[in-house]
């Protein structure tokens, strides 16, 4: 008798395992399904196999060739165009099957006697037996009834909870007679359950089930893949397990080095070519591939991994899935009905949480916490938060779920009825992120004020009159237009603190959220007059008269922004005269070369018009670019200088607040005016924070970061920037080319370097130890300095990302260029140095 192995799925509910490997290829006790298979249709005189493939057929008919190593004679049937079906795929081969036949199913696991079965199909004279088996839940499945003589009179596929009446349900597998094949069509989809075996029911066919004892499973989603290795294991089941019985229920393979230390219970499986290190702990239901090297003190509970794993010192799997190839570094946790994808990395100390899934050649990285599937992105994140907020890639890592959960985890650290304001930008992709965020609060019992499509200045401004809780805010990242940045305020407008974040984190990593009963849920509001409130704070901190008198003529550039929506408003009630360029707001995001080409653009257009100077706005209001009336364009740290000087020289004697690597043309200018400069941390929170909790500050912020005005609101605000620029040009009786010839010629240069998180740590140490305590600074990374003169070297590694920067500055460009190189080729060789102290630990 032949046999048909139905071996064309793709495994979608057992993904990401079946990403690169059809389902009968997936290993069970380090055998695959259909080898399993095979091994039993041999039990039963049965030799002759035809596969049926679509799904990645090179890999099973690769593993099997011919057939003779496994005792078989294998033949291949491939669906090339499209898949055909259960029963499809066995009429496309009707030439091969001229006699009585079994098909079975690819993805089972099972030890029914299928002798017993032919008998019962022979004896019957059916033209169709299907091997039945009884079940505690039957919904999965197709369900049968029969009558006292086996005949099959009902059967129902997949029925819901009220349509069940049995609870014998179809195994997949089939004992056929070839004339069936004649009612099938040709080259078309049709299905034995769906198609066939209700017309031979029609046409009163002899069609007959035969009720198996023994064990049978579906290996139809990974939980049934897990349970039917245990069950394997605890032979259940009558497989046959590749390697020796070297103790009752404890199988190893040929050179494998197992360390007298490990304690291990039983039963298990050890694969061939296998280490064990010092004091690892298997416990009872663990199964092991071939190739797998365990670190010392690993602690192994009933995980199923692939061949070639690695798994570092003191790492813990529950209960998981470690696919092929994939590395789980030293002390990384793996947990229950996790699953991790082929050749995948899962960094030091970082943790998958319970039912995660990670697609195959994913990297997670060091200290994550990984709590939902990884599938389009490449890296895990550590934390939500980075050096601004909640960032990454727009519907791949910031996604409609990923939102929902967020506002949640935000939500549950509020008091249930707490207020929310929520605004974002003109995208759709913000508008979308919004709703689910709103969502998420709805749910634990937060009410939300929607700002809706709002400047973020303008949010930061009516946020203290509000009444309210805090706000988020929604939009496209500044500097990168396939990324969302989702910022949270607190009750002042000011970027959350770092503690605030760490509470959020903590919600959502444990899932520590609560969820509000039906009458609890939130409510959502819609605000009106934001423009007027700001207006209104806006015009008190101006000089009106002067701005009316003076008769400036600005050029403009919105970027297609929301800020284009409020600012020509202000400039109008102002008397400026103001030459508008891509007012409209666009859905989609400029890209930074186009934004180049309209900087480039506004230069012209202010030379054109005789204007005092153009101005491009982005980042949703807060940051800008200036060009003077020549059409040079000033940005950055002279962007930064130029500020500091105008704010300065109309308010002499007073504080202004850089980042920590903001050039020393900064002091320099400062000390023209008797001022004083504080510097902070290089993010954002940092910059607001002191200049709210400093006295006498005129301003803060960077060309990089926007300027911040604290009488105003505590963010940055490209808006009111304009209307003082002006007003303070007007005053003062200078151009911007005059202010800008004015300034201290500083270089300040920068350059990034690559740096695994392991390393950053370890970096900072080794600068901190081998520079003199006298020449460091440490306000935020390892700031060193010359002793005699204003020459300074800084090393700032990046919250978000595994990169560190390096910034030098001086007056002496030679210098800077020294630096720069000598310190680059430092920190390069000690990351290498780093990498590979790691990798021989490993």
């Amino acid at each position: 008798m032949r046999a048909v192995l139905m071996a064309g799925g793709s495994g979608t509910r057992l993904r990401p395992l079946t990403c690169d490997l059809p389902k009968p290829m997936v290993p069970i006790l380090n055998r695959p399904i259909a080898e399993h298979i095979i091994n039993l249709l041999k039990r039963h005189q049965i030799y002759e196999v035809i596969a049926t493939l679509h799904y990645l057929p090179d890999v099973l008919r690769d593993y099997f060739q011919d057939g003779g190593d496994f005792g078989v004679q294998m033949t291949y049937a491939i669906e090339e165009d499209q898949p055909l079906g259960t029963a499809g795929c066995v009429k496309n081969i009707t030439e091969l099957l001229d006699e009585t036949f079994l098909v079975i199913s690819g993805d089972s696991i099972t030890d029914f006697d299928l002798t017993a079965a032919i008998e019962f199909h022979q004896q019957k004279q059916s033209k169709a037996t299907l091997i039945l088996t009884r079940v505690p839940n039957p919904i999965e499945f197709g369900v049968v009834i029969t009558d006292a003589q086996g005949r099959i009179n009902r059967f129902l596929e997949k029925p819901s909870t009220s349509e069940i009446f049995s609870d014998t349900v179809n195994t997949g597998t089939y004992i056929l007679e070839p004339e069936v094949l004649d009612y099938l069509p040709e080259n078309i989809e049709c299905d034995f359950s769906k198609d066939l075996f209700p017309l031979l029911l029609a046409k009163n066919e002899p069609i007959y089930g035969y009720i198996a004892e023994g064990y049978w499973c579906d290996v139809g989603h990974l939980d049934a893949y897990r349970q039917a290795q245990y069950d394997g294991l605890e032979r259940k089941v009558k497989l046959e397990v590749a390697y020796p019985e070297i103790a009752p229920g404890l199988w190893v393979g040929a050179n494998t080095y197992i360390d007298p230390t490990a304690k291990i219970e039983t039963p298990a499986i050890i694969g061939n070519n296998c280490r064990i290190g010092a004091r690892v702990k298997i416990e009872d239901g663990t199964v092991i591939g071939d190739n797998v090297t365990i670190g010392a003190d690993a602690h192994l509970k009933r995980p199923i991994i692939w061949n070639g794993a690695i798994i570092g010192d003191e790492a813990q799997l529950s209960a998981c899935v470690i696919a092929r190839g994939t590395r789980v570094d030293r002390r990384a946790h793996v947990l229950e009905a996790a699953v991790v994808g082929s050749l995948s990395t899962v960094g030091e100390e970082a943790q998958i949480s319970p039912g995660v899934r990670v697609w195959p050649s994913k990297k997670i990285e060091s200290g994550a916490i990984l709590n939902i599937n990884l599938i389009w992105g490449n890296t895990a994140q550590r934390n939500l938060f980075g050096q601004r907020g909640v960032q990454g890639l727009a519907n791949i890592d910031i996604t409609p779920e990923f939102a929902v959960k967020l506002g949640a985890a935000y939500g549950s650290t509020l008091k249930p009825g707490s207020v929310v304001t929520v605004s974002r930008d003109q995208r759709n992709v913000s508008r979308m992120v919004t709703r689910s965020l709103i969502a998420g609060l709805m749910s634990v019992g937060v009410d939300v004020q929607n700002l809706d499509t709002t400047a973020i200045p303008i949010a930061r401004t009516v946020i203290p009159t509000m009444s309210v809780a805090g706000g988020i805010h929604v939009r496209v990242h500044p500097e990168r237009r396939d990324y969302i940045l989702i910022e949270f305020m607190d009750i002042k407008g000011i970027n959350i603190s770092k503690a605030q974040e760490k509470k959020i984190e903590g919600a959502y990593f444990k899932e520590d959220m609560r969820r509000s009963q039906s009458h609890e849920i939130g409510d959502v509001i819609y605000s009106a007059q934001l423009v007027d409130c700001y207006g209104k704070a806006f015009e008190k901190l101006l000089n009106v008269d002067t701005l009316r008198n003076s008769r400036a003529k600005v050029v403009i550039d919105y970027v297609y922004a929301v800020s284009g929506a409020v600012l020509p408003q202000m400039l109008d009630k102002f008397g400026a005269d103001a030459v508008v360029l891509n007012a409209s707001l666009n859905k989609t995001a400029i890209s930074n070369a186009d934004r180049e080409l309209l900087l480039t653009q506004l230069g012209h257009v202010v030379e054109a018009v005789n204007a005092n100077f153009g101005v491009q706005v982005s980042a949703n209001g807060e940051q800008l670019i200036l060009v003077d009336e020549s059409g040079f364009s000033i940005r950055g740290e002279m962007l930064t200088a130029l500020m500091v000087d105008m704010m300065l020289t109309a308010n002499p004697r007073s504080s202004v607040v850089v980042p920590v690597h903001a050039s020393s043309a900064v002091e320099l200018v400062a000390h023209r005016h008797d001022g004083h400069v504080i510097r902070t941390k290089a993010n954002p929170t940092a910059l607001m924070e002191a200049c709210q909790k400093n006295p006498n500050v005129v301003l803060g912020g960077s060309g990089e970061t926007g300027f911040i005005f604290p009488q105003l609101h505590p963010g940055f605000d490209s808006m009111f920037c304009i209307a003082k620029l002006i007003e303070m040009l007007t005053i003062q009786e200078r151009s911007l080319a005059t202010v800008r010839s004015e300034l201290p010629r500083v270089i300040n240069r920068s350059y990034t370097v690559r740096c695994p998180w392991t390393a950053k740590g370890a970096l900072m140490r080794y600068l901190v130890e081998t520079h003199p305590a006298q020449n460091l600074e440490l306000i935020d990374g390892v700031k060193i300095r010359q002793p005699y003169d204003d020459n300074w070297l800084l090393v700032l590694p990046d919250a978000s990302e595994p990169l560190v920067h390096l910034y030098v500055n001086s007056s002496d460009r030679d210098w800077v260029d020294e630096t720069l190189r000598d310190y680059r080729a430092r920190v390069q060789h000690f990351v290498e140095r780093e990498q590979e102290n790691y990798r021989l630990d490993m």
